[in-house]
């Protein structure tokens, strides 16, 4: 069975939603260094509240750490690290591979779960974080599950998966569209959202697309999946949401919590069509099943519009007198929000509205109602209802009430000895003795109807008591007070042992490189053969993307580029250019290419400790950030780095498993934006790339500061 249930959490609000709601563990961040920052994220005090909260409750708390990480930012990335482990954090979710290993080797015991942002989508890839010690493997969403089967069937590391929530149209962690346009880097957690904005698609120079959100993708929803999930082996399921507000974490939760309960007990989720009504009034850009489980490609994105669509609810029959007439599909009430559907969108939170010139409350399905509206609108226009005012209240009520632990106590009590209470929540045990010794009595005797009365009052606490036996002598007496005092300090001690201590440890980071010479070198990435005749001669390297070509131009100084997306790696004896860590593991002979997110000496150290020949730097970092990469690298390893920069370039902003020129059977194009920008579109390999509208070219002299090789791509 599935071992977790895994929820997003924004603020404290949101944490208690998710308690309240069954999840087992949730995923947070604080201020810095989470790939969420305009979430409202915790203070270190928060935090530090949010962890002994969720260990009282018995849930897990991960603290996402993803972002790739600057020389100039270990030193402060490593204290909050040392901060989360002392505070008694279950895991860090992490992206950097330097920062990956440097943590494993500082903290030890502190567990480590590779973030979904490291583009791990093939088994060598979680073999390989296995070897550098992580625990868990979060998967790329683009990963089939079939893939996913054989993943865990073949390795000991913990895999989590997504299973509901906004999913990105680029693989995650190989975005650099927001960087490159908006100067908000994907992987440092600014992403623009530059997926949900308005594009034309020109194909053969003719605009051909209808709709214009043409990367926005829907929502994806497994709960229809919920068997094949759990047979797949996986170890945490996990809801995206950090930035949603606590009634959709709670209600999200809860219904994956009630899917997997039901089927562990009935083998069948018992979902209701109500259910999916619910959730598609919380939030939804329209549902996907994803390529986790092989979504038609016309059907993983959402054109019409880039936000919440919420549930049809009627049309608009008329506009007269400042009023908006509405025929309803389903109910509609005061306080909820609609949207108006047109060439301009009209959203607004009802206040007034009349049935038959009469004011209601609530209207019903086939009722015309009209409602006060400045903003004229046409006949015929759909209305969506985007918030049901008494689906939040319904489900803030539940929120509010605490949730309660389970608990089974017994009570000893005999003349002339102390009173004995043990309480166990199944796996903690306390027992106390009191320091009152039991006597006759004399007058009223105390019952066991009271003694049990006294102790089930745990109102304060979370728990209540699943099983209680006392065992009492007759004609006894016992103070109440002694009672009470009692079974307060057992439940401050199971608190206690509840709110549980991490094996806080820390060792000195120690790595072994190769120094290599300080070279000269330029390389070049071509796609022909008709490039490479132009350009033989001229270069030390000529990096080619297809074996086939490989083959026919015969030249020792040419070598493959293998993808940055492979979920079945094939076997190579060549040296070869890789773009992912799953190849890392499997070859012997690489160069790692941009793709690899290098940003700082530790990951330099890591990828050549591991024999990795030549390393080309991150595309987001500047000429400043690479001098001081080199410098840091020169003085805490003593050692020259192999590095690569590449000055020259039609930068590849995505790539993506969904490819929108496929019902044109097309493998060029151009997307515009609003500013009339034009990216490059192409498919190779059955992935879609798309490319920045502007060419970069560097012009520093990056051998000044120590770099060994620039490249030049003609792409």
């Amino acid at each position: 069975m599935i071992k977790e249930l895994l929820a997003p959490v924004g603020n404290m609000e949101c944490l208690f939603a998710a308690i309240n709601a069954g999840s087992d563990a949730v995923y947070l961040s604080g201020i810095n260094f989470g790939a969420r920052s305009f979430a409202g994220n915790f203070t270190r005090e928060e935090l530090v509240e949010a962890i002994k909260t969720c260990h009282l409750y018995g849930v897990k708390v991960y603290v996402t750490v993803n972002t790739l990480i600057y020389d100039q930012e270990v030193e402060r990335f490593m204290e909050y690290i040392d901060f989360l482990h002392k505070n008694n954090v279950d895991a860090v979710i992490m992206q950097d591979i330097g920062m990956i290993d440097l943590v494993r080797k500082t903290y030890p015991n502190l567990d480590i779960h590779i973030s979904t942002q490291a583009h791990i989508h093939n088994l060598e890839g979680v073999k390989l974080c296995e070897k550098l010690g992580a625990k868990r493997v979060i998967l790329a969403r683009e990963t089939p599950i079939s893939l996913i089967k054989e993943i865990k069937k073949n390795t000991n590391i913990e895999i989590e998966i997504f299973i509901h929530g906004a999913l990105c149209m680029c693989y995650s962690g190989q975005c650099l569209m927001s960087a490159l346009i908006g100067n908000r880097s994907a992987n440092r957690g600014c992403c623009a959202q530059i997926c949900r904005q308005p594009y034309n698609l020109e194909i053969d120079n003719k605009i051909v697309n209808k709709d214009n959100y043409l990367l926005s993708t829907k929502d994806l929803n497994t709960l229809d999946y919920i068997d094949e999930i759990v047979k797949s082996g996986v170890d945490s399921l996990k809801i995206e949401g950090r930035m949603k507000r606590k009634e959709y974490v709670y209600l999200v939760t809860s219904l994956y919590r009630k899917a997997l309960d039901n089927y562990s007990k009935y083998k069948e989720t018992k979902i209701t069509d109500e259910d999916i009504i619910n959730l598609k009034k919380i939030f939804n850009r329209k549902f996907t099943k994803g390529f986790l489980f092989n979504e038609d490609n016309d059907l993983y994105t959402n054109p019409y519009r880039p936000n919440h669509i919420g549930i049809n609810i009627g049309k608009v029959i008329d506009y007269k007198s400042g009023k908006v007439f509405i025929k309803l599909l389903s109910d509609l009430s005061i306080n909820d929000g609609i949207r108006i559907l047109g060439s301009n969108d009209i959203g607004f939170i009802v206040t007034t509205m009349y049935k038959n010139k009469t004011k209601v409350n609530k209207a019903l399905k086939n009722d015309i109602i009209s409602i006060p509206l400045k903003d004229r609108v046409i006949k015929g226009c759909p209305v969506v209802k985007t918030t049901d005012y008494n689906e939040l209240k319904e489900i803030q009520d539940k929120i509010n009430i605490n949730k309660k632990i389970k608990i089974k106590g017994s009570c000893i009590l005999e003349k002339g000895k102390p009173i004995i209470l043990s309480i166990s929540d199944y796996k903690n045990e306390v027992k106390l003795s009191s320091d009152y010794i039991i006597e006759p009595s004399k007058n009223a005797k105390t019952t066991i109807s009271r003694i049990e009365e006294q102790l089930r009052k745990l109102g304060n606490t979370i728990y209540e008591f699943d099983k209680l036996d006392i065992k009492s002598d007759d004609d006894i007496f016992v103070p109440i007070n002694k009672l009470n005092e009692l079974r307060r300090m057992a439940t401050d001690l199971l608190n206690q042992k509840r709110i549980y201590k991490t094996n806080y440890k820390k060792e000195e980071y120690k790595i072994t490189v190769k120094d290599f010479p300080k070279e000269k070198k330029k390389s070049i990435l071509i796609n022909s053969y008709e490039d490479y005749l132009k350009v033989q001669g001229k270069y030390d390297k000529i990096y080619v993307e297809s074996l086939e070509l490989l083959n026919k131009i015969n030249d020792k100084k040419c070598i493959l580029k293998l993808s940055r997306v492979l979920e079945h790696l094939k076997d190579y004896d060549n040296h070869i250019l890789v773009g992912e860590l799953g190849s890392i593991y499997k070859y012997s002979s690489v160069e790692t290419d941009f793709s690899l997110n290098v940003t700082n000496c530790y990951s330099v150290a890591l990828l050549h400790s591991m024999g990795v020949k030549k390393i080309t730097l991150s595309l987001e970092l500047n000429y400043k950030q690479i001098k001081q990469l080199v410098e840091n690298y020169e003085q805490k390893f003593k050692a020259h780095p192999n590095l690569e920069v590449i000055v020259e370039a039609n930068v590849e902003a995505m790539v993506c498993k969904y490819n929108m020129l496929k019902k044109y059977n097309k493998k060029e194009g151009y997307l515009i934006d609003r500013f009339n920008n034009r990216y490059k579109l192409k498919v190779k390999d059955n992935l879609m790339y798309i490319y920045d509208y502007k060419k970069r070219k560097l012009k520093d002299d990056y051998y000044d500061i120590g770099i060994n090789s620039i490249r030049v791509n003609i792409n």
